[in-house]
């Protein structure tokens, strides 16, 4: 009998976590009866009722799984060490706030029985602020342009993983993993199913602007050379325009010595523009450091605190 396991990343999730994992049984007990199941709760430092609650969970049931991290280690480590944990055949990672219908995981496990060692859940609609999708549209269509590995659009990790894929992940020891671009660049045989995302069940999001820019960032840093190649050019631009600005200032002010007045204002406003380029630049050099950084130090995925239901004799506990 095939093993299904069933991932779920949560953070401050009290009001999800038992709905989410009862909504899974259900659907797992009724659509796909044929096949045996491991949920998987990794738990990124809640520091509500989270906790407690999937210990319930855990004590009714064995097949329910929890990791316990030391401290919050972010929105992509987590989950991506959560992966490397599962035991099934397939892993399908899925949001404790139901904005990942469970409803899908039937069609994604027919499309692996099919043969598809990956199946990629595509955002085509979605309940969220208009604003935020459109501003995530043009973010998809720009780094699609910009990167040599190919890019999904909309795609959040939400699909499901074969085994093999499982084990190309556990052996890239990647210390800042982005699991959208790894899938896009690895090349495994892909379905595609599009869903509309509902808003949150309930709770509140934990995402913001500043980790949505983190997401965009670690994209652009991991997964492209533009953001470099176009400092280098504009620098080039920007350099010779000032040269031929200082060119014919100086030739206008010999000409004109007697009546040019215009004082150190062509100075000055080139001085505030080069600054604003180089500290911009700077910045987003420091973005591609700062990556560099992260993988040069090696350390691991996450710290755990806690393991429930797991055989602890043949299960990692940090890779």
């Amino acid at each position: 009998m095939k093993t299904i396991s069933i991932l779920i990343p949560c953070f401050n999730e009290e009001e999800n976590v038992v709905q989410i994992s009862n909504a899974i049984e259900a659907e797992i007990k009724k659509s796909l009866p044929q096949y045996d199941y491991e949920i998987v709760f990794i738990d990124n430092d809640s520091t509500d009722n989270t906790r407690p609650l999937i210990r319930e969970i855990c004590k009714n049931n064995k097949k329910i799984k929890a990791i316990f991290n030391a401290r919050n280690f972010g929105q992509f480590n987590s989950p991506y060490h959560g992966m490397l944990q599962t035991k099934g055949d397939c892993t399908i990672p899925i949001c404790a706030d139901f904005q990942d219908p469970v409803e899908l995981i039937p069609k994604f496990v027919q499309e692996w029985e099919n043969g598809a060692k990956i199946v990629v859940g595509i955002k085509a609609q979605s309940d969220e602020n208009k604003i935020v999708r459109f501003l995530r549209t043009c973010y998809y269509k720009l780094i699609k342009k910009m990167s040599p590995v190919e890019q999904i659009e909309h795609f959040t990790g939400f699909g499901l993983y074969d085994k093999s894929f499982i084990n190309v992940l556990r052996n890239l020891h990647d210390p800042t993993p982005f699991i959208r671009g790894i899938v896009a660049e690895l090349g495994y045989r892909r379905v595609f199913v599009k869903y509309r995302q509902p808003k949150r069940r309930a709770g509140k999001t934990h995402n913001n602007w500043y980790s949505l820019f983190d997401a965009a960032m670690l994209s652009f840093t991991s997964y492209t050379k533009a953001g470099l190649r176009f400092a280098t050019f504009i620098g080039i631009a920007v350099s010779i325009i000032c040269f031929l600005i200082v060119l014919g200032y100086v030739g206008y002010k010999l000409t004109h010595w007697m009546t040019f007045n215009a004082g150190m204002i062509p100075l000055i406003v080139g001085v505030f523009m080069l600054g604003g380029l180089q500290l911009f630049f700077i910045g987003f050099i420091g973005e591609y450091i700062m990556s560099i950084n992260n993988r040069i130090m090696n350390r691991p995925l996450v710290i755990e605190e806690e393991r429930i239901n797991f055989d602890e004799q043949t299960d990692n506990k940090n890779d």
